[in-house]
């Protein structure tokens, strides 16, 4: 055997195996790993060969997120990222300083706001107002769900209080009827079509730099979860393209191809045309999204039943299934039968009950097969849903960071919800149970991308250190998933979801996407799980991030 280019040894290895035998080095030659063992791969070492002393440390597989918006998290940050933020005037002071720093900008553009901060969740104009007068402001909150602007921009979409709401969408209001400043869902894209065309050369900055944020948190693959004409990102698909081709998209990505909901089956042909184009190096663009609700917090999440009104009564609204179930029940078999993954966004119990159904209508009309479709969210499932996923081989997206008491949660989502449903919210704990298979994302740029940060809730129920404050207790703590079910959720299970079957664990022949810890989590109290870092990050054999360079 050759002489390994890299040897990892003295520390733990987290295989990411179904038969976790005790391992202490891994060696590495190219682009594959070549042996796992312990100080019997000394032996493989040569003068070329660069040894990396883990000193205790864990070394695991690369992680993968399985639903993530790497582009759009760029974008924020190369405009007005008001994600680092988490107050009204810490919003209002960075946007002066961005809009006086760019003073050539037609629009005032960036993200990131959390609806937690405002009354309602809902911001309004007059603040924006205050400081930007005089040119239209957009700004998408966390959840991408929501939008932020001034009276500017309202006066250049032509929107008063004669305007209706979208079919998709709801107008936030004043008492009379004027708009005040928030758009919910499809009413974003009242304004939002008004935007000037994001640049290409601003794509490709914007997903190299994304990039490398993701690197540096470990992460070596994702699916992107909307690539097309969604929001004020657009189509993101060319820059993919064109950083694969040159070498430069040095992660593993899979693309989620966006389904127009305003439109039906007659767009398959086109997203077949899509996925043909959409493949180069090491990118391919073979999933379809489909976001079948909205979100809890501005009631446009799909539920079984209508929401409460925060008072202990109940209202006639019960969310909004953006894609017609029957439409769904036909769409889904056809996308299935042409080998697509389906990826859907479902929040609520009737949004996961309907995608369900669709893809139970798959495997009556196409039999099971190896398409892999998955369901992202799951806020709250019907208990007599949970089984569904395993029946129906169905994979459970989890984004755990979101499955504990902050105030979003405790303000925005549990009176609204009343019981029983508060408690049937994020069931990872009972998705195990049932045998279904768990794959794990971040949801970036809607919250957070760091793994540990969510691997961390998943374990603890309660919000990694630095996340929010350690006021509340833990969220259905049986719910709780334990660490080395929710790391290798977030590494093997995830690169199943993206038929990336040669990574995610750590075994001879597999790809070297491997990542240096600072610390073991294992050997430490699991409410410091949250403050993981990541050493050094490989795809490939290649080193792609090391926080001795970075800093």
């Amino acid at each position: 055997m050759n002489k390994a280019d890299f040897l990892f040894r003295g520390g733990k290895v987290f295989t990411s195996t179904a038969v976790r035998r005790p391992a202490t080095a891994v060696a590495v030659s190219g682009e594959r790993i070549v042996a796992v063992g312990n100080d019997e791969l000394l032996d493989l070492t040569g003068p070329q060969t660069e040894i990396i002393n883990l000193d205790g440390k864990l070394l695991t597989p690369g992680f993968q997120d399985s639903h993530v918006h790497a582009v759009w998290g760029g974008l924020d940050m190369i405009r007005c990222d008001l994600s680092t933020e988490s107050t009204k005037e810490g919003y209002l002071s960075k946007l002066t300083q961005y809009a006086k720093a760019n003073p050539e900008k037609e629009w005032i553009l960036g993200g990131g706001w959390s609806m937690a901060v405002f009354p309602g969740g809902t911001p309004v104009k007059e603040d924006l107002d205050a400081i930007i007068p005089d040119r239209p402001v957009f700004l998408p909150n966390r959840d991408g769900h929501g939008a932020w602007v001034n009276s500017r921009a309202l006066e250049l979409a032509g929107l008063d209080a004669n305007s209706p709401d979208p079919a998709d969408g709801r107008i936030e209001r004043d008492p009379d009827g004027s708009p005040s400043g928030t758009l919910h869902e499809g009413a974003m894209n009242l304004v939002n079509r008004l935007l000037p065309p994001t640049s290409p050369e601003d794509y490709l900055r914007a997903l190299l730099m994304g990039q490398q944020y993701l690197h540096s948190l470990g992460v070596t693959g994702w699916q992107d979860a909307i690539l097309g004409d969604y929001g004020d990102a657009g189509d993101a698909t060319p820059a993919y393209l064109e950083a694969a081709g040159s070498g430069q998209l040095t992660a593993r990505v899979v693309g989620a191809l966006w389904w127009d909901r305003t439109r039906g089956l007659e767009q398959i042909p086109e997203l077949v045309e899509r996925r043909n184009a959409g493949k180069a190096g090491r990118f391919a663009a073979t999933s379809v999204k489909i976001m079948q609700d909205g979100v809890a917090e501005n009631f446009t999440a799909a539920m079984l039943e209508p929401y409460c009104d925060g008072h202990g009564g109940h209202t006639d609204n019960s969310g909004i299934s953006f894609v017609d179930p029957k439409i769904l029940t036909l769409a889904v078999p056809q996308l299935d039968s042409l080998g697509f993954q389906v990826h859907f966004h479902a929040i609520g119990d009737r949004g996961v009950r309907e995608a369900l159904d669709a893809i139970q209508a798959a495997r009556m009309k196409n039999d099971f097969n190896d398409n892999r479709h998955h369901i992202a969210h799951l806020q709250v499932i019907h208990p007599e849903d949970i089984p569904r996923f395993r029946q129906l081989a169905v994979i459970a997206n989890m984004q755990s960071l979101w499955a504990a008491l902050e105030p979003q949660m405790v303000e925005l989502t549990l009176p609204f919800l009343g019981e029983p449903r508060s408690s049937w919210q994020y069931p990872f704990g009972d998705l195990f149970r049932s045998g279904a298979t768990l794959a794990a994302g971040s949801d970036w740029s809607v919250s957070t991308p760091d793994p540990f940060a969510a691997i961390h809730v998943a374990v603890n129920r309660k919000a990694a250190p630095g996340q929010e404050e350690d006021e509340f207790e833990a969220f259905l703590p049986d719910q709780a998933l334990d660490l080395s079910t929710s790391i290798t959720a977030y590494t093997a299970g995830s690169a199943w979801l993206n038929h990336c079957d040669e990574a995610g664990s750590i075994e001879t022949g597999k790809f070297a996407d491997l990542v240096v810890l600072d610390r073991n989590p294992f050997e430490g109290p699991k409410n410091e799980i949250g403050l993981t870092r990541v050493e050094q990050t490989f795809v490939g054999g290649q080193r792609v991030y090391s926080a001795a360079e970075a800093n």
